[in-house]
């Protein structure tokens, strides 16, 4: 582990309860106060202010607000790629477009919570190898799941489904992040509208 990645490393992981409550409570905390301050002005003070605990005992979770804005990537993270294999597993409609839109609305509601912090995490959040490695085989992992829906899927005609698969999930994170986290971002169901009518027409066409 490089000295960069330690830097980030949280200083504990809860093994109780409500230790792992309090953990979450900073995290919370800090998503309000960065989305509000930004991150030059998202004082580690003001994050143990809004979660109601002292400074010292957020210093015993984290050791600087770069572990804790790493951190929050990693919830971001995880949460959305909980939406998609809820997704996964739930049954689908018939036809390819409202498919698209099925994961083009999931991918969206799970980014307009707080569009401030979404763009902070864009630009300014740390990543550590491990973590990069793990987005690598979430993304992975979709691809192929898409590819094999093109494969079986009557609607779509386009002849290169791995290289068609890896198109849509990209253009659609790309996007989705992008747009979402814009200082002027575009209206949720406008985007949704565009983005599934995009991916049909690439893949029927």
């Amino acid at each position: 582990m490089s000295l960069g990645e330690r830097r980030i490393q949280p200083r504990k992981q809860p093994r109780q309860v409500r230790a792992e409550l309090t953990r979450q409570r900073i995290l919370t905390a800090a998503a309000h106060v960065f989305g509000e301050f930004g991150y030059a002005a998202g004082t580690t003070n003001r994050i143990a202010e809004h979660a109601g605990i002292s400074i010292g005992s957020l210093y015993q979770y984290f050791p600087n607000k770069d572990a804790i804005l790493a951190e929050l990537l990693v919830r971001h993270l995880d949460e959305g790629t909980a939406a998609t294999e809820r997704i996964q597993r739930a049954e689908l409609p018939g036809s390819i477009e409202e498919i698209f839109r099925v994961f083009v609305r999931g991918a969206i509601e799970t980014h307009l919570g707080n569009p401030q912090l979404l763009r902070l995490l864009m630009e300014q959040a740390p990543r550590s190898k491990e973590l990069l490695d793990k987005v690598e085989r979430l993304k992975q992992s979709l691809v192929s799941y898409v590819q094999e829906l093109f494969d079986t899927h009557p609607e779509v005609r386009v002849a290169d489904t791995e290289t068609a698969a890896r198109l849509c999930v990209t253009t659609t994170e790309l996007v989705v992040h992008q747009l979402v986290a814009d200082h002027e971002p575009v209206d949720a169901g406008r985007l949704e509208n565009e983005m599934v009518a995009m991916l049909t027409r690439y893949v029927t066409g």
